[in-house]
């Protein structure tokens, strides 16, 4: 898998920019994505050292449209952590 197919987009939310300061960063990856593929595309992209990887799988939720039920797309969430004095500046001033 391509380094630019592993990571969607990043995630901006009052947690994870609470978590920015601490020098961990939220992402969307791929569902079939694994932490060594992950960490290797945070550190080819913004060139910086990735310390830590934690992954989550988002389920979908339940939803209806009138009489249709069906449930939103499931999704995987990585948090990484990247070496003490690193900063990924895509993120800076969001």
């Amino acid at each position: 898998m391509h380094v630019y197919e592993v990571i969607r987009r990043p995630l901006v939310t009052e947690k994870s920019t609470r978590l920015g300061e601490l020098g961990k960063y939220v992402f969307e990856v791929d569902r079939r994505a694994t932490k060594a593929e992950i960490k290797q595309a945070v550190e080819r992209i913004f060139t910086v050292h990735v310390r830590k990887v934690n992954v989550l799988n988002v389920p979908g939720k339940p939803r209806r449209v009138r009489q249709d039920r069906g449930y939103t797309a499931a999704w995987r969430k990585a948090i990484v952590s990247l070496q003490p004095g690193e900063r990924i500046t895509l993120f800076e001033g969001v």
